[in-house]
């Protein structure tokens, strides 16, 4: 057999193809979103009236905001992951929660309420919210971290942050059903104020871990 065949012969042979990035971040979900979950049980837990809150629609809302936050987040993110991408092709996508939030906001605001806006925006569990979505965000941060390295992004702290807003989406949503505050007002302030903390934290990571 001459030398070029047997190259090729063996060429043939190898079937092995590097995984895609996204299913390394699917593992990366699928091994961390198991620790927040537990963690979050283990420190917060399900709010006990969570049977009467589902019938309340500000309740659901909060988990259409944050799923969604998470999925616009992850496409960006992956997308990012290639080189020389632009975020501002998927940008666009960010307007999703943000107009589900808005329309949450101005249904609440044509209810009449028995509280005043300033005291429903203010909540009566801020500080937890600003401490638990953090916190909750980290492990799967990191798991995306590493998953996104695979790639080979050109904007290492960009595609961090946009990371650091998926994961950020997904600790909401798990503390959405700790929280008793339900109000959109609530969720425009304080869940964006800790999603954007975890964004800044997965910039700073992004900008080491991704680097080519």
């Amino acid at each position: 057999m001459k030398t070029d065949d047997l190259i090729a012969s063996l060429a043939a042979d190898n079937t092995w193809r590097p995984r895609p990035v996204w299913f390394g971040v699917l593992a990366a979900l699928m091994a961390a979103l198991p620790l927040s979950a537990s963690l979050f049980m283990m420190s917060l837990g399900v709010r006990p009236d969570v049977s009467t809150a589902m019938h309340n629609p500000f309740f659901d809302l909060k988990f259409l905001i944050t799923l969604s936050l998470a999925a616009s987040a992850a496409a960006i993110s992956l997308y990012m992951s290639r080189p020389e991408a632009s975020a501002k092709r998927l940008l666009w996508l960010l307007a999703i929660p943000g107009g589900i939030l808005g329309a949450g906001i101005a249904g609440e605001l044509a209810v009449q309420q028995r509280s005043g806006w300033t005291e429903r925006m203010i909540g009566s569990n801020a500080l937890v919210c600003l401490t638990a979505i953090p916190l909750l965000s980290l492990p799967i941060l990191a798991g995306v971290l590493a998953a996104l390295r695979r790639g080979a992004t050109s904007r290492p702290a960009l595609t961090g942050a946009f990371a650091g807003l998926m994961s950020a989406g997904l600790a909401a949503t798990l503390y959405a059903s700790h929280c008793p505050d339900d109000s959109p007002l609530f969720v425009a302030v304080w869940y964006t104020i800790a999603a954007s903390a975890v964004a800044a934290i997965g910039a700073l990571a992004g900008a080491r871990v991704l680097k080519l």
